[in-house]
């Protein structure tokens, strides 16, 4: 990610997803960061059984965008459960 996004208060996060394995659940996943230019540094999927497991994460997200992409998500056809997750947070609680 660009260092203009850590200037503008980025943060690192990562959606943690589970939703029922279907075709085109990945691009539609993906879209949400797409539709803001936004290219995500990592995702990983596995299907176990009837249930998708999805990880996408940025290490460096702009935070005011970090609400939408969630609720981007959860809006995504198949997808039963998002959760988010910023490493930095919980390391500062700590």
């Amino acid at each position: 990610m660009s260092d203009s996004y850590a200037a503008l208060g980025a943060v690192a996060v990562r959606f943690m997803m589970d939703a029922h394995p279907s075709p085109g659940l990945l691009p539609r996943l993906l879209q949400p960061f797409a539709k803001r230019d936004l290219t995500p540094d990592r995702m990983w999927s596995h299907r176990n059984g009837e249930v998708l497991h999805v990880e996408i994460a940025m290490e460096a997200m702009p935070s005011e965008v970090v609400h939408l992409i969630e609720g981007n998500l959860r809006q995504v056809v198949g997808v039963s459960r998002v959760t988010q997750i910023r490493p930095a947070a919980a390391m500062r609680a700590a």
